[in-house]
């Protein structure tokens, strides 16, 4: 049998041979997703997206301080001018 009759064998299974690779590739992800290496990735990789989180939401509490503050600020102004207004 040589490489030409393999290869048409192949062809003739390929459905069988699709599903034998699928049946193989499961197996190895699942090896691969159990892995020490892989687990420890994912862990820094959630331990740095909490990281970003928590950063973020400080950063958005101080931007709403300010904001606030601004506003007061705001409507302090106009109480102002229309009580000078009013007084004049």
């Amino acid at each position: 049998m040589g490489y030409e009759d393999f290869l048409d064998k192949c062809a003739e299974h390929k459905h069988a041979l699709i599903f034998a690779a699928g049946i193989a590739t499961a197996i190895v992800g699942k090896k691969v997703l159990e892995s020490k290496t892989v687990k420890d990735a994912a862990t820094q990789g959630v331990a740095g997206v909490m990281s970003v989180r928590r950063d973020a939401e400080e950063t958005f509490q101080d931007i709403r301080e300010n904001a606030e503050e601004i506003v007061i600020d705001a409507h302090e102004e106009d109480k102002k001018e229309i009580y000078v207004e009013a007084k004049d």
